[in-house]
């Protein structure tokens, strides 16, 4: 579950405008056709503030905010003349910033990574992620990077789950994190992978809930149970919420989601990536995989199981170009394909 960490700045709404002063208000006039401006007070008896807004401490402020800014270290290389005679050198700055939403992005200065090689940035707890640039705009000075950040979701972390089991609201129940990358089954046949087990009771009615961790922070959303009896056994699963994420803001903007589409069914027995069937018409079918293949790599990061593949596959979006490696008859190949859309 990459990046899943919430990352939010506390933002402190000001209000800009004029504040009538008690007993006094001032207006001005153009009179047509001449610069000159006319300002006069008039005094006003019994009047009251335009509007009251709270004054803050700066030490309320630094609280509220403090863990939404970060220290950036950028590392770029130069040119030109040095004291050892010359080439380019490796030169690190340094800058701030602040995260602007859940997903890892921050803003900070142009200047900052202008150049940049390598982006990495620490936060208020002294964790340090590397980081790439997301876009710059040096007419405002400004621009943004996103953290790439692994999960901090671990195995024995608490969880708490919040829902209506058999219609009883607000039912509250917790556990903790028994397992990381399970894979379900979705009611359209495709894997759910990196989902989370847990332990916490799950029962009928509870699907649809999130799934919290004991800092407040949705990392999933309930969806099944494994039970021989029906209820709760102490073996729930969550579906993630980088996933969540991912189809929540395709179904907002546009009603529909889409997936990435490889066109293989995977053997579930074997520890491998191996390949059970490829269907017709599919990007596989069409860069020539066959039954028996085992997928290696993609993009040439290496793959070690069907679990693996479907994660590497689930993280790209249709239409998009990958190098895929596999081994057949003891030989390695690699092709490259464009995924499709994956079909409902």
């Amino acid at each position: 579950m990459r990046s899943r960490r919430t990352l939010l700045a506390t933002a402190l709404v000001v209000a800009a405008g004029a504040v009538a002063g008690a007993g006094a208000a001032v207006y001005a006039a153009l009179s047509p056709g001449r610069t000159n401006t006319v300002v006069r007070q008039v005094t006003v008896r019994d009047s009251q503030p335009a509007a009251k807004t709270e004054t803050l401490s700066v030490n309320s402020i630094y609280r509220a905010a403090y863990k939404g800014v970060v220290e950036i270290t950028v590392t770029s290389q130069t040119s030109g003349p040095s004291t050892f005679g010359g080439g380019s050198q490796t030169q690190k700055a340094q800058g701030s910033g602040f995260v602007y939403d859940a997903k890892g992005d921050i803003v900070t200065n142009q200047h900052v990574v202008d150049g940049a090689q390598s982006v990495s940035v620490k936060f208020w707890n002294g964790k340090t992620y590397g980081a790439h640039v997301v876009g710059t705009d040096a007419s405002t000075d400004l621009a943004v990077i996103k953290v790439d950040a692994p999960s901090s979701l671990t195995v024995g972390d608490g969880v708490v789950a919040i829902g209506s089991p058999f219609g009883l609201e607000e039912t509250v129940t917790s556990g903790i994190v028994s397992a990381l990358h399970r894979q379900m089954t979705s009611p359209s046949g495709f894997a759910i992978p990196d989902s989370i087990q847990t332990d916490a009771a799950i029962n009928h009615g509870n699907s649809g809930g999130p799934l919290f961790d004991t800092q407040g922070r949705v990392v999933g959303v309930t969806a099944q149970i494994e039970s021989d009896s029906g209820g709760n056994d102490g073996v729930g699963f969550a579906i993630p919420s980088n996933t969540v994420r991912s189809v929540a803001d395709q179904l907002i903007s546009s009603g529909k989601a889409r997936h990435a589409y490889l066109g293989v069914s995977l053997s579930s027995t074997a520890s491998t990536a191996r390949v059970g069937a490829v269907r017709s018409g599919t990007p596989a079918a069409g860069a020539g995989l066959k039954a028996g293949d085992v997928i290696t790599a993609l993009d040439g990061k290496s793959v070690a199981s069907s679990a693996e593949l479907e994660s590497a596959i689930a993280a790209h979006k249709p239409g998009d170009s990958v190098s895929l490696t596999y081994t057949r008859g003891g030989k390695s190949h690699t092709v490259q394909l464009k995924l499709a859309s994956r079909p409902s």
